[in-house]
């Protein structure tokens, strides 16, 4: 009787067809978008069993850009990321729950932002693997969740004189993620 064995399989991100994302509310009304420009992901599954992985992520805290550089700028500051301190924000998967047959999770894992770590939950839409033209096995994902940036110590923001506050405590993640396999 011959025993089955799975296939250890690597990947990383395929970046010019991924994007690391989050939106935050400003002055109560407005969202504005930002993303990191400088992350790295690297994966291990067993096969294309993507419940399996066993996921490094980093995104480098000074590589955001929301569109403005003076905003950038304050983010990357202690009011916020602290750059120069904390040059990175990581996340490594501590559970997988499936949602339902066709590919939906849910992802909980260790969130570190500053010198913060926190458990998440991400909602991941598995999109599946397919082969590129040029034979290269891609996987595809769409990642949403959201964290109170108060958590992380983030904690900076304004009084508006009507009410409320400058920036939202919430920030939703947004992210389009498509992994390619080394081989």
């Amino acid at each position: 009787m011959s025993t089955a064995t799975t296939t250890t399989r690597n990947w990383v991100v395929d970046p010019t067809h991924s994007t690391i994302g989050f939106s935050v509310k400003h002055l109560m009304m407005t969202t504005v978008r930002g993303e990191f420009e400088k992350y790295t992901i690297d994966v291990t599954t067993q096969g294309e069993d993507f419940m399996t992985a066993v996921i490094a992520f980093a995104a480098e805290t000074a590589s955001v850009n929301t569109r403005n550089e003076g905003r950038d700028t304050h983010l990357r500051s202690d009011d916020f990321f602290n750059a120069e301190a904390y040059p990175a924000i990581t996340f490594k998967p501590t559970k997988y729950e499936s949602v339902d047959n066709d590919g939906s999770y849910e992802l909980y894992g260790d969130l570190t932002i500053r010198d913060v770590t926190k458990n998440i939950k991400l909602d991941v839409e598995f999109g599946g693997v397919m082969k590129d033209p040029w034979g290269n096995a891609k996987a595809g994902f769409t990642i949403n969740g959201k964290i109170n940036r108060t958590d992380f110590k983030l904690n900076w923001n304004a009084a508006l004189e009507t009410g409320g506050v400058l920036v939202s405590e919430e920030v939703k993640i947004n992210c389009e993620i498509q992994l390619i396999e080394v081989k």
